[in-house]
C-alpha cells in the first residue's frame, strides 16, 4: 500500500501504461512492427525487466517466437559475441544505448554478423518505461560476393550508414511512442497511414543515398520533390494540385532528414485539413538556393490557423523534427497563417550550416 506522505509514485507496469502497452496488443500496430525490415524486440522496465514482444524479424534471426520471450529477460537472447572487445549483446544492451556494435549471433549450428541498438522509451515525464532492442542482419559471405562489385564505391557509405541508422532508430522510437498513444481510441488507420509517410521519408533518404555518388551529402532538391510526390500520391484529393520548383543543392544527411520530414508534415497536415469544405487548392513547395544557402518553403492557400503559433504544437512531433533542423542546420524557421488566409512555413540556413556532417 502506497504511504499517502510520500510523494514518489508507484512504478507504472504494463497495464498502466495506454500508449505502448496497448499499441502491442493492438493488431495494427503489431502488423506495423512485424513488416519493419529489422528485428525489434521490447521490454518492460521495472525492478525484473522482462521481454513483451518480438517482431517476425527477431523470431527469423533468433529462432525466439514471440509466445517463447513472453516473460523473460534478455538472457533467453541466443550467444551473441561482440566482434570487437566488449561484452555479449544481452549485458551490452543494458549498459549502453543507440549503437551497440556487431555481434555474431549464433543459432543453432549458424553464425550471423548482426548490427544492435538498443533504445530506451520513456514517457512525457522522462520515466523510463520501456528498452527497444534492434538488429540488423548483415549479408552473408555468398551475398557478399554477389554484391561486391555494386557495393565496391559504397564502403565508406555503408560504414557512415551505421552511425546514421542510430538517428533513425531515435526517430522511429519517437514516432513509435507518439502514435501509439492513440492506437486503442481510433476506429480508422489514419494515424498508422501518418506513420507509414514519415517512415516513406526516411526510405526515400536511404534510397538517395544508395543512389548517388556522393557518400556523405543528398541532393536536397531531389529528395524534397521525391517526398512531396509520394505524399501527393498517397493522399491523392480531387482539386488539390501542387506547384512545385526546387534548385538542386548536395547537403549533409542530417540536414536533409529532419527538412524531408518537416515536408511530408506539411504537406500531409495540408492534404487533410487545410482545404476542408472547399472543392479545392493550391501547395506550393519551393527549394530555392543561392549564395549565402537555402530556403525551403512549404505553403497552401488554405483556411489557415487561428494562431500561427498553433504549429508546432509544444509536445508534438512536429515540433521534435522542428529543433533537430534547427540543431543539425543552425536554421530558422518562420511561420506566417492566418484564418482564412492559408499556411506558410519557410525554412532557411546558410551553405556552411547545410554541409555539416
Amino acid at each position: 500500500m502506497t504511504n499517502p506522505e510520500d510523494p514518489t509514485p508507484p512504478s507504472p507496469t504494463i497495464s498502466d501504461l495506454p500508449h505502448l502497452a496497448e499499441a502491442l496488443d493492438d493488431n495494427r500496430f503489431r502488423q506495423f512492427l512485424d513488416h519493419v525490415p529489422f528485428a525489434v524486440a521490447v521490454s518492460e522496465l521495472g525492478h525484473d525487466e522482462t521481454l513483451v514482444y518480438g517482431n517476425i524479424e527477431f523470431e527469423r534471426l533468433t529462432g525466439i517466437s514471440a509466445d517463447e520471450l513472453q516473460g523473460k529477460s534478455w538472457s533467453i537472447l541466443p550467444r551473441a559475441a561482440p566482434l570487437a572487445d566488449g561484452a555479449e549483446l544481452a549485458a551490452a544492451l543494458l549498459e549502453s544505448e543507440e549503437y551497440l556494435g556487431a555481434f555474431t549471433l549464433s543459432v543453432g549450428a549458424e553464425d550471423r554478423t548482426v548490427d544492435a541498438w538498443s533504445n530506451t522509451i520513456v514517457d512525457d515525464a522522462g520515466q523510463p518505461l520501456f528498452r527497444l532492442l534492434a538488429m540488423s542482419a548483415r549479408e552473408t559471405a555468398d551475398e557478399q560476393t554477389t554484391l561486391s562489385e555494386m557495393l565496391a564505391e559504397k564502403d565508406v557509405l555503408l560504414k557512415e550508414l551505421q552511425h546514421r541508422v542510430k538517428n533513425n532508430l531515435q526517430m522511429i522510437t519517437a514516432l513509435i511512442r507518439m502514435e501509439a498513444r492513440n492506437a486503442q481510441r481510433l476506429e480508422e488507420s489514419e494515424r498508422f497511414n501518418g506513420l507509414a509517410g514519415r517512415i516513406e521519408a526516411l526510405s526515400i533518404l536511404y534510397r538517395s543515398l544508395y543512389a548517388g555518388s556522393d557518400t556523405e551529402t543528398v541532393d536536397l532538391g531531389i529528395y524534397i520533390s521525391q517526398i512531396a510526390s509520394s505524399v501527393m500520391a498517397a493522399h491523392a484529393t480531387e482539386g488539390i494540385r501542387l506547384d512545385m520548383k526546387v534548385d538542386t543543392w548536395p547537403v549533409s544527411v542530417n540536414v536533409a532528414m529532419p527538412v524531408g520530414l518537416v515536408v511530408n508534415e506539411l504537406m500531409t497536415n495540408a492534404l487533410k485539413y487545410a482545404f476542408a469544405g472547399r472543392d479545392g487548392g493550391e501547395i506550393k513547395v519551393r527549394c530555392t538556393v543561392d549564395d549565402e544557402g537555402c530556403k525551403v518553403l512549404v505553403a497552401d492557400d488554405g483556411v489557415g490557423l487561428a494562431d500561427k503559433a498553433d504549429w508546432p504544437r509544444r509536445g508534438k512531433l512536429s515540433a521534435m523534427i522542428v529543433q533537430s533542423v534547427k540543431h543539425n542546420a543552425n536554421a530558422e524557421i518562420e511561420v506566417e497563417s492566418g484564418p482564412g488566409k492559408g499556411m506558410a512555413v519557410t525554412i532557411a540556413f546558410r551553405r556552411r550550416d547545410a554541409a555539416e556532417v
